[in-house]
């Protein structure tokens, strides 16, 4: 059976990340998480004081370019590591993901992110979500996703999930913060936000997680099948 580039593209907030990670689960995949690579790119970018400033790119790509970034699977969870350190827990923050959405419009860093994306997909059985997968890292891949969901629920599902981790963040912020950043991503020069021409759009507005995740594994599926070639004829 072939194993599938599986590219999962989409707004922040629409569940990329829950969804790679239940169809490479599910498949027996790789998940690779392109957005925790710009958001540990940009803790350490704060943690060192750097002001986070497209306009003066020089100090940012380097720093780029200096960093490790590892992704690992320990007890069927997703760790990143920042230079050797486990910095999971930190690159989730709200800071993080404000300044990551600034660092990913400057193109020395996303060359810099793409390169090291495409070196760890390029064998297949990976599931690697973004916002430019299908359209620039892998425009090759045999399956494409393109999730999104209504900036309301992408709002609400990302204030419940601040909530159960006991983050109290206000709901007004957060839809206001995904409506600035679905603006900058759909605008940035470099790699913007867009559906690549052969990507199957998924709206989970109204769908369960899981419905997503049996859904595209369906998909994956017949993707399978078609790269593999129809059965042999023995009729004959």
């Amino acid at each position: 059976m072939t194993r599938l580039i599986i590219a999962i593209d989409g707004p922040v907030g629409s569940g990329k990340s829950t969804l790679a990670r239940r169809v490479a689960e599910m498949m027996g995949y790789v998940y690779i998480d392109t957005g925790a690579m710009y958001r540990a790119v940009a803790l350490k970018a704060l943690r060192g004081g750097m002001a986070i400033d497209p306009e003066n790119s020089g100090p940012l790509e380097v720093l780029a370019r200096d960093t490790r970034i590892d992704l690992r699977a320990l007890d069927g969870r997703q760790q990143v590591f920042l230079d050797g350190q486990d910095v999971t827990s930190a690159v989730r923050t709200p800071d993080v993901a404000q300044a990551a959405s600034k660092i990913a419009v400057i193109p020395g860093v996303r060359q810099v992110l793409v390169a090291e994306q495409r070196r760890a997909g390029r064998q297949g059985g990976v599931v690697i979500e973004g916002r430019d997968i299908g359209s620039v890292v892998f425009p090759d891949a045999q399956l494409k996703i393109f999730l999104t969901a209504s900036p309301e629920i992408r709002a609400e599902r990302r204030w419940l999930e601040h909530q159960q981790k006991g983050e109290a963040i206000d709901f007004r912020r957060t839809l206001k913060e995904i409506r600035e950043r679905d603006q900058r991503d759909q605008e940035r020069t470099s790699s913007p936000l867009v559906r690549a021409a052969d990507a199957v759009v998924v709206d989970s507005t109204a769908m369960e997680a899981e419905e997503v995740a049996r859904l595209v594994v369906m998909l994956a599926g017949e993707q399978g099948q078609k790269a593999v070639g129809p059965e042999p004829d023995d009729s004959s």
